[in-house]
């Protein structure tokens, strides 16, 4: 039997200046913020478990825009090799308000603090987002 990563998704949803982040509702991290995101299920597209997560975990209609990049180091989640896709989209309707894994959700600014408080490697994956704004590109766990 292979033992392969387990593939995820997180997703970067903007608006202006601003990211959703949720407060998670169970470990790990139960009550830190993370990026919306979950597990890919077999047989599935990955951009529609991206676009399923989002609407589970902020209540938001999403149209996907770009990938960020992947992410694989094989200690970023302490449940196991997980290797997630990262996604950036735009909110299309809704309310941002949490749902399912996410305790809540809410609009955030990204600065020092909150980059502080991100749990998993989203701040690694929040700091690619910002660089990716300034001049596009990919990014990925080594990089």
């Amino acid at each position: 039997m292979y033992k392969n990563p387990v593939p995820t998704v997180d997703i970067i949803i903007e608006k202006d200046d601003r990211i959703v982040l949720i407060t998670r509702k169970n470990e790990p991290f139960k009550g830190k913020l993370a990026l919306p995101g979950g597990f890919v299920n077999e047989g599935e597209l990955i951009e529609k478990r991206a676009i399923i997560e989002a609407k589970e975990e902020t209540s938001l209609d999403i149209e996907l825009k770009e990938i960020l990049g992947v992410y694989s180091i094989p200690d970023r989640d302490p449940r196991g090799h997980l290797m997630a896709t990262v996604f950036i989209a735009e909110p299309k309707a809704g309310i941002v308000k949490g749902g399912d894994d996410a305790a809540s959700a809410a609009w955030f600014k990204i600065d020092d603090k909150i980059l502080n408080e991100l749990s998993f490697d989203h701040r690694k994956i929040v700091t690619d987002y910002l660089k990716w704004k300034k001049g596009k590109g990919t990014y990925w766990s080594t990089k």
